[in-house]
């Protein structure tokens, strides 16, 4: 595969990738089962299939998962949980989570690592609403989202699918601040107090 076409078809590690690998480095146990969703250059694959019991990942665009493929990783092309039936300790995912207006959208295939839809949120929410159904007992997932996706949004609608969502690691970019939710399921009735993101005072 050409670098030009690798480069421009699939998302490059950026702030939210290592922010992401930071908090993922920090949880991983060596049994934990791990599924990596949306593995695009697959940089915390590469720095995770050792630290963990088993990994798979998965990639919507052919190209990430070719080059997943090629590092001698397990990858699946899928649409987030479409075609995943296991369970899993630990599941990672940097979603498309910039708000996108129809006219701002692209035919290519790193479009899917960006377009979050109006609200940034589309892809979010249906990855929240399959989760419990993929992790086993005690199992958690890491999920980086962006102030310009609404943290409080994001955790409102992870209680709403029966999930506690808490900051595990933020830090604070250019025109952003992005954040790693810790979800778990929620074992309580008593809804979570969240207290109002820092980002707000940006």
């Amino acid at each position: 595969m050409p670098n030009t076409i690798r480069s421009r078809e699939v998302y490059p590690p950026k702030e939210d990738t290592y922010l992401l690998l930071k908090a993922a480095l920090a949880e991983a146990g060596p049994n934990d089962t791990t599924l990596e969703i949306g593995c695009g250059s697959g940089l915390i694959s590469r720095e995770l299939a050792a630290k963990v019991e088993r990994l798979l990942v998965t990639d919507i665009n052919p190209y990430a998962a070719r080059l997943a493929k090629a590092e001698g990783i397990e990858v699946v092309r899928a649409n987030l949980f479409q075609g995943i039936k296991g369970k899993f300790d630990l599941i990672l995912f940097n979603p498309p989570y910039l708000p996108t207006k129809e006219e701002e959208r692209t035919s290519q295939w790193i479009n899917y690592a960006l377009d979050g839809g109006e609200n940034g949120r589309e892809t979010i929410d249906r990855f929240l609403k399959d989760l419990k159904d993929h992790l086993r007992p005690g199992g958690r997932a890491l999920l980086l989202i962006s102030s310009l996706t609404g943290l409080r949004a994001v955790q409102e609608k992870a209680w709403a699918e029966g999930l506690e969502a808490r900051e595990v690691v933020s830090e604070k970019c250019f025109f952003e601040k992005l954040y790693v939710l810790k979800l778990e399921v929620a074992h309580s009735i008593d809804k979570p107090i969240y207290l109002p993101p820092e980002s707000m005072q940006i």
